[in-house]
């Protein structure tokens, strides 16, 4: 079973202040819609750190392609950009940097934005079309 979400920052917000009011540990859960003991953990940290902000990291590997890398790749593609992710691998994998996966180049690039397309084969419009969407 996974961890659960953590709470907003509105919501952390809405125990500080309904604390505060002198509302009940069990009228703020309700309130809120969490369970009392997030209600008395959120509130003994707002006590003792004046501070409700959550702490927790995020889970899984962290990304051997970092934000420095990111900008090289990123640089790699504006090059050229007809060359397939197995080229774009082969010249990232050249350079000082560790070497990484295709899978790896094609997801970041996916996160970055960079999507491939194909353009599709149209006929051109003719002055007879012109005319006619006019």
């Amino acid at each position: 079973m996974g961890k659960a979400a953590d709470l907003s920052e509105c919501d952390r917000g809405h125990i500080v202040m309904a604390r505060r009011l002198g509302t009940s540990i069990t009228e703020t859960a309700r309130l809120v819609g969490c369970s009392r003991s997030a209600v008395v953990s959120i509130h003994a940290k707002w006590i003792n750190d004046g501070d409700t902000s959550s702490r927790r990291q995020g889970a899984g590997r962290p990304s051997i392609i970092k934000e420095k890398r990111r900008r090289r790749l990123s640089r790699l593609v504006k090059q050229n950009r007809r060359q397939t992710v197995a080229q774009l691998t082969a010249q990232y994998n050249a350079g000082p940097s560790a070497s990484v996966s295709e899978h790896t180049v094609q997801r970041t690039l996916l996160d970055m934005g960079l999507c491939s397309r194909r353009p599709t084969n149209l006929p051109l419009l003719t002055k007879r079309h012109r005319q006619l969407r006019l």
